[in-house]
């Protein structure tokens, strides 16, 4: 089906019905997590969602964010589980919770031993970034201004991500590092939050060349909601969205494509100095070279929190989507890419 020559047609079945049949997997947040958040996901019918618990946290730090994710889980058990394996998400799905799996966007958790990268896997650490927008031990981020590509290091972590089953995410990285990456790794790679350079030129988002190599290897990328990503900002409408979505599928297939949004609900402005500046930086920069404090970005009136995921199906759905082709992008590939990506090499 060519999904970019699709018109819009009426919604000739329940979106919401179709909506509550779904396994939905969110490809990425970083939530300020609480209660509520976890209650709304549930009511929203979301069965999975992998939690970023990293942007610059050195090993000690991050076994703290480990350990907070345990009280977590000992508070709300009957809203959230911890996912080990992919069958838990589908356990969250029956039992109506959420499963949550951890990734770190950047490689700052491992500092600059390779054993630690099996360590956090068995911790539950599902995927890593080999970098978050600047040059690190690994590769080169996507606001530097030279990306030389995956270092000596990053070859060697690759190797050893791909053996212990850790996941690796491009999200962040620069072209040539995305696709080093992608032909140097023996598994599929994941971009776990972009939408196609396409949709809008934004630093973060992925040219065609990216999107074809991931698809042709395997890969899988979530398509994010966040305003930052979008034509228009918050004023992009669903409409636009889903024809974006209608695009990439007939670029990359059906197969390849899932939805990561990048929800940050709840999260106070100042946590962005944290995300853009770490402690790599005496001066403030929030990108493009500005030292202005930013707000978060107001976002589409269609998806402003976790509420909001039956938009998405209702889209997609009068968009021309079928149910099952719904079915993949909304969670099902996120559970057959996992699945396959997160077992541990026998060799």
């Amino acid at each position: 089906m060519n999904h970019a020559n699709t018109a819009i047609r009426p919604v000739n079945q329940d979106a919401a019905a179709l909506h509550r049949s779904l396994t939905v997997v969110d490809g990425l947040q970083y939530a300020n997590w609480d209660r509520e958040i976890f209650e709304q996901l549930v009511a929203a019918g979301v069965s999975g969602v992998h939690a970023t618990i990293v942007y610059h946290e050195t090993c000690r730090e991050t076994l703290l964010r480990l350990g907070e994710w345990n009280r977590r889980f000992d508070a709300y058990p009957e809203l959230i589980l911890p996912v080990h394996e992919m069958a838990d998400i589908r356990r969250a799905k029956a039992e109506g919770r959420v499963g949550v799996f951890f990734g770190a966007q950047n490689c700052s958790p491992i500092e600059d031993d390779i054993d630690l990268v099996a360590i956090f896997r068995r911790l539950g650490l599902l995927i890593m970034q080999l970098t978050y927008n600047n040059q690190s031990l690994l590769a080169t981020g996507c606001y530097e201004t030279d990306d030389t590509g995956i270092t000596r290091f990053g070859r060697e972590v690759i190797r050893e991500m791909n053996r212990v089953g850790m996941v690796i995410d491009m999200s962040h990285s620069g072209e040539r590092s995305t696709l080093e990456a992608i032909e140097l790794s023996a598994r599929p790679i994941l971009i776990s939050h972009a939408n196609p350079l396409f949709f809008h030129a934004a630093k973060r988002n992925k040219s065609e060349r990216v999107l074809r190599a991931l698809a042709e290897s395997g890969g899988l990328l979530g398509l994010s909601t966040y305003a930052m990503h979008l034509p228009g900002g918050g004023d992009c409408t669903l409409l636009q969205f889903c024809d974006m979505v209608a695009r990439t599928v007939d670029l990359m297939g059906i197969e390849h494509v899932g939805v990561g949004t990048d929800l940050c609900q709840k999260q106070p402005t100042d946590i962005l100095t944290w995300m853009r500046n770490g402690r790599w930086s005496r001066t403030l920069d929030f990108g493009e070279g500005s030292a202005e404090q930013p707000d978060w970005p107001a976002q589409p009136h269609w998806f402003r929190g976790a509420t909001d995921y039956p938009n998405l199906t209702a889209g997609l759905l009068a968009r021309g989507f079928e149910a099952h082709e719904i079915a993949r992008i909304m969670g099902e590939n996120w559970l057959d890419f996992l699945t396959a990506a997160t077992q541990a090499s026998t060799a």
